[in-house]
């Protein structure tokens, strides 16, 4: 009796175990389209902010379609690659090749003023997981424009200040070049630190050291891969 009682809980426990991993894989499978495109919509919104363009949920994919009228994958010699989607390039991909390997993604933005701004993304390391972001430059490929950054897990009220205004706007109006024409990118430095020109730097996260100094070789890191494309397309 007790037998039969121990196989009945058995094939009952394993029966409903099918059952309910059916259940969930058919939900995965159903919510998938959605996660997809709610992911899509994310990435317009950021791409948008760092042209300093703020848009909804509701409106993102109308204002992207508006605003960021090119797009396109170059190579570390600056060329353009074709076939290559750069919406949907994985930076973390790509980190693993080599640099000449690697598929870097420009978004053009053209503004109502006229303005053509270049969008770039980034992706790096903070503290305790990825952070990435876009930068946006003017047409001398030189003047930073705008900039937005994300994290995955970086500390609130520390490295996770990277996500707030007060954060990203002194990006505005820093350069990446010195007068020589020497890439310089930008650095996330100390507040009062005279050992950097000021206007190739910002102010780090107090509290924030290393997410700070992960960002500014995010930056360092990335935008020397499009070093020709600057030099080629700078106006």
């Amino acid at each position: 009796m007790n037998r039969n009682s121990n196989t009945y809980t058995f094939i009952y426990a394993s029966v409903m175990v099918i059952i309910v991993a059916t259940i969930l894989s058919v939900a995965a499978i159903s919510l998938k389209p959605f996660q997809t495109r709610n992911i899509e919509i994310e990435k317009k919104q950021n791409i948008l902010a760092a042209v300093q363009i703020e848009s909804t949920v509701e409106d993102a994919e109308s204002k992207y379609e508006q605003f960021i009228t090119d797009a396109y994958v170059v190579n570390s010699k600056g060329e353009r690659v074709e076939g290559v989607d750069p919406f949907y390039v994985k930076l973390k991909v790509e980190h693993a090749k080599e640099l000449s390997e690697q598929n870097m993604p420009v978004f053009e933005a053209s503004l109502d003023n006229g303005e053509t701004k270049y969008v770039l993304p980034l992706y790096g390391a903070g503290l305790w997981g990825p952070i990435w972001g876009y930068i946006s430059l003017n047409e001398d490929m030189n003047t930073v424009y705008g900039a937005f950054f994300d994290h995955q897990g970086e500390t609130p009220g520390l490295g996770a200040e990277i996500t707030t205004e007060g954060f990203q706007k002194p990006f505005v109006g820093k350069t990446i070049f010195d007068n020589s024409g020497d890439f310089v990118s930008i650095y996330v430095a100390k507040q009062g630190d005279k050992s950097v020109a000021e206007a190739h730097a910002v102010d780090a996260i107090s509290g924030g050291t290393i997410t700070s100094k992960g960002l500014q070789e995010m930056l360092k890191s990335d935008l020397s891969g499009y070093i020709e494309f600057f030099n080629k397309e700078k106006k």
